[in-house]
């Protein structure tokens, strides 16, 4: 179990570290719209079925679906994109730091799994000196594989833009 708390503490603070990283200058409609397009292409060339969402402020920007994906798909992004303006943190970061506790959010938050969902794929939009202003979602993979395609096209964006 020791080995196991561990883990999540060096988990944790790789997630942490990528929130510090990925942060924007800026984000407006296009961006959003080039982020979202982004996500679709990089699903596209490794044949993955995901649903992308992009909000900010609220407002829905961008919403893509892959072929092999179902509506299903759009309610576990709603359910990430709450944990994450809950929080301030990605949806797998909560979920790890949740496991690391030995607890559930249901169970330590109250927070009823039909409306939140601490699982990997939903990541906060931050601008930096700025703060959040919005979440990337995907849903459609495994919880880590979401979270992986987020992050790579967050890093991706920013390294092009």
């Amino acid at each position: 179990m020791e080995n196991n708390a561990v883990d999540y503490n060096r988990l944790l603070d790789d997630l942490r570290q990528q929130e510090t990283d990925l942060q924007f200058t800026h984000f407006t409609n296009d961006d959003a719209y080039t982020l979202g397009q982004l996500v679709i292409e990089l699903a596209r060339q490794d044949g993955l079925a995901i649903t992308v969402d992009i909000i900010r402020h609220g407002q829905q920007l961008f919403h893509a679906a892959r072929p092999g994906t179902s509506s299903d798909n759009d309610e576990w992004i709603k359910r990430k994109v709450r944990t994450v303006n809950r929080f301030g943190h990605s949806s797998f970061y909560m979920g790890i730091h949740y496991k690391r506790q030995n607890t559930t959010m249901a169970e330590k938050a109250l927070l009823d799994p039909a409306e939140f969902a601490a699982h990997g794929g939903s990541f906060p939009i931050i601008i930096r000196n700025v703060g959040m202003v919005g979440t990337l979602t995907v849903s459609g993979l495994p919880q880590e594989e979401d979270h992986k395609l987020v992050v790579r096209a967050i890093r991706k964006f920013l390294e092009e833009n």
